[in-house]
């Protein structure tokens, strides 16, 4: 019941503020790395909730960087029908499990066109589990909120396809509706609570799972869509909202519960799916590092913490745009 409040006040905490256009990188990551929070286990619990609003707000930091950081955008999703169906296995000509491999035999330039995501997932899980170890309060949350930030991408089918918004099918704007739309509106509806974030035996085939698992819903996503769209007219699947002062053009609140309806649940299964993910990562680089002590570490960030955040922000609001992976831009 507790649980239930908590998620209950977030999402009325959320449905009061701004509401950018890109709404999952808003809405999704946020809800996931509190969710993730909470299944962690009594002796992480403590010190990621005194630090729960810096790993809420700090969670879409990711995205602000994907136009000013050189190299930023590939480590959000992975086109995999550019290698083929076989490329996750883990034989034959799977994609190699190794960055360093993937780079010797497709070169480094198409791995990043092509998006980079579990890679970067097992760079991070490293780093963090380095930042227990030396028991770094500061890079602890950081990476923490950067990974879930990755995980959480690696969850959605329309990372894991070069028709990341449908646009090679007709269907363009299928990317905000899946992940953005959807949630926005059905959230506080969604069973997201799960059992204990587990220890992930092999990190690295976690994060490709995940990614395998986005792959394979890829096709009802698109099918399913198409398939609706022949039995809604023009002024019935779209329709207007306010947005702040703007008024925008969105996809109909019928419209979006007959596609929930269809896709039988799923972004709920995924957002669930994700959030005990999300942690699973958290724990494992815990108990990697040896599982320190974190109630010695401090319950507020450091003013060190809190210039370097404020900097990043100004950076992403001012600097010039360094251009971005091509396609994977709503």
């Amino acid at each position: 019941m507790l649980k239930r409040y908590a998620l209950l006040s977030f999402l009325l905490l959320i449905s009061l503020g701004p509401r950018p256009a890109r709404a999952w990188g808003f809405f999704g990551h946020r809800l996931l790395n509190r969710l993730a929070v909470y299944t962690l286990p009594p002796k992480m619990v403590g010190f990621y909730k005194a630090h729960i609003d810096y790993m809420t707000a700090n969670a879409t930091r990711p995205d602000a960087r994907r136009t000013v950081v050189p190299g930023e955008a590939a480590k959000h999703f992975m086109d995999v029908d550019r290698y083929g169906d076989s490329c996750l296995t883990t034989h034959g000509r799977g994609l190699p499990r190794r960055y360093e491999d993937a780079v010797a035999r497709y070169g480094e330039d198409s791995l990043l066109r092509h998006g980079i995501v579990p890679w970067n997932i097992a760079r991070m899980k490293n780093q963090l589990t380095a930042a227990f170890q030396r028991q770094d309060a500061d890079a602890i949350l950081r990476l923490s909120a950067d990974l879930g930030h990755y995980v959480a991408d690696a969850c959605v089918p329309l990372h894991a396809t070069q028709n990341y918004n449908g646009q090679l099918t007709g269907q363009r704007g299928i990317h905000g509706l899946w992940e953005s739309r959807l949630p926005e509106l059905l959230a506080a509806d969604y069973d997201l609570f799960t059992g204990p974030a587990p220890y992930l035996e092999h990190p690295g085939d976690a994060a490709w799972g995940a990614l395998a698992r986005s792959h394979a819903a890829v096709d009802s996503v698109l099918l399913f869509e198409k398939e609706l769209t022949a039995t809604f007219p023009a002024d019935r699947k779209y329709g207007y909202e306010a947005r702040g002062a703007t008024t925008v053009r969105v996809y109909s609140r019928d419209f979006s519960r007959a596609y929930h309806a269809r896709l039988g649940g799923q972004v709920e299964r995924q957002l669930r799916y994700a959030s005990r993910l999300i942690g699973a990562f958290w724990y494992t680089c815990w108990v990697d590092a040896g599982a320190p002590d974190l109630d010695k570490l401090p319950r507020t960030t450091s003013a060190v913490e809190e210039l370097r955040l404020a900097r990043e922000a100004a950076d992403a609001a001012g600097a010039p745009a360094v251009g971005s992976v091509p396609g994977h831009e709503e």
